[in-house]
């Protein structure tokens, strides 16, 4: 289990890295959206680990809210976007 959060969490560092070499405003969007889908999951499997409920609680929130927070975000740059053109 152990060998299987270490992977976890090295698999975490790609799109922090690709975010921080592209410019493009969606592309970094997508990098993040991806980091907060994997650190959820990484918690998710975590509680397991630990036999912990809450912590597997506050990433399934983390895992709900987090990518709509971020959906409601590109939606708005979307329309900034937009009205500039």
């Amino acid at each position: 289990m152990t060998l299987l959060l270490a992977f976890m969490l090295f698999t975490l560092l790609f799109p922090v890295v690709h975010s921080f070499r592209t410019a493009n405003i969606w592309e970094r969007m997508l990098c993040y959206t991806s980091i907060s889908t994997r650190a959820a999951v990484v918690l998710i499997i975590f509680s397991r680990y630990r036999h912990d409920v809450m912590i597997g609680l506050v990433a399934v929130i983390v895992l709900c809210v987090g990518n709509s927070g971020l959906l409601l975000l590109a939606k708005l740059i979307k329309g900034l976007e937009d009205e500039c053109d």
